[in-house]
């Protein structure tokens, strides 16, 4: 730890930085500081902290600017949270609440929560399971020889499809689709759902199988969509207006136009001991993203199932304001995540 006065001289400078994206000097510091203090003690500490790592000098004549160690140093020892207010609470609560019982849609309406309240690029992950399997197929009548596919799977998946049906779905269908799908599909792993399948339930559809061909195919397109991981970005452009990315932003933004490296980053985040994470610059895995600041959280659900939600931004962020609001979403959805398996 750092003496009082350098720890106060040295929250200074950063929230100074955070708050202009300007370097400081010791005038303005003397300005700041709560005690009288002359220039050039100010200026002696600020050597020291420049020794020590925490600032930097860009230009010879000119103040200090933080530098990646010393962010880090900013939220684990100086930084103060600034509180959440009841209306946003209450307005994140109804926003997760509308499809609390669906996860795939819950984390998709979180990530969006995530990028208006932090103003960087949000992302959601959800991981492939290759145990998940089909709780439930249903084909509910949408006029005019149309149909709505819904397949629910163990993991809480739930996919649906429209689909015109060369008949009408009358009783005897009904009964038949609902036998095939109960000897073939119910049970099965999505990654088992394929043509050969849907084959070999000839010999109970008989010849109501050429009927049925519609709705099955598509509920192969549907276990196929189940089955993969699935990359969701939410914010992207926020990231224009992060100045202190510099020439960093193409790069960054050819990462997540890309997605495999972050989905890499999510995969591995989601498998190992940690629940949640703040990535400060060359705390980042990726090289692009060695000048941002990084929050990654993770979820398992539903005996199995994984996801990933995170943020991205600059180092200059708003800490104390935008980390509780981000750290609220994360702890809700898991909350309402945890309510689902309960």
């Amino acid at each position: 730890m750092i003496s009082e006065r350098r720890h106060a001289i040295l929250g200074l400078i950063i929230e100074h930085y955070l708050r202009t994206g300007e370097p400081i000097g010791s005038k303005t510091l003397c300005q700041l500081l709560p005690y009288s203090i002359s220039s050039a003690t100010i200026r002696n500490e600020m050597a020291y902290l420049t020794q020590l790592g925490f600032l930097e000098q860009r230009h010879t004549s000119g103040g200090r600017v933080p530098s990646k160690a010393s962010y880090r140093y900013y939220v684990d020892n100086i930084m103060q949270e600034k509180p959440i207010s009841k209306y946003e609470t209450d307005k994140i609560n109804e926003a997760l609440s509308v499809n609390s019982g669906d996860p795939e849609r819950l984390l998709a309406d979180a990530c969006k929560l995530l990028e208006e309240y932090s103003h960087c690029a949000a992302f959601c992950a959800t991981l492939e399971d290759p145990y998940d399997c089909i709780q439930g197929v249903d084909l509910i009548p949408a006029g005019n020889q149309k149909a709505m596919l819904v397949m629910l799977t163990v993991g809480s998946k739930i996919k649906s499809s429209l689909i015109n049906m060369p008949c009408a779905l009358d009783e005897d269908f009904r009964k038949k689709f609902y036998e095939v799908s109960a000897k073939f599909l119910t049970g099965t792993p999505l990654t088992n759902v394929n043509l050969a399948l849907i084959q070999s339930a000839v010999g109970v559809a008989g010849e109501r199988i050429f009927d049925m061909l519609p709705a099955l195919s598509s509920l192969c397109a549907l276990c196929n969509e189940a089955s993969h991981s699935k990359l969701t970005l939410e914010g992207e452009t926020n990231l224009l207006s992060h100045s202190e990315l510099g020439s960093d932003l193409y790069k960054i933004l050819g990462l997540l136009t890309e997605k495999k490296q972050l989905m890499e980053l999510s995969k591995s985040f989601a498998n190992s001991n940690s629940k949640q994470l703040l990535l400060i610059g060359d705390e980042n895995p990726i090289y692009e993203m060695k000048n941002t600041s990084t929050v990654i959280a993770k979820y398992n659900y539903e005996g199995g199932q994984k996801a990933v939600l995170g943020v991205i931004g600059s180092m200059r962020i708003d800490y104390e304001s935008i980390l509780p609001r981000i750290n609220y979403i994360i702890n809700t959805v898991d909350t309402l995540l945890s309510k689902k398996g309960a």
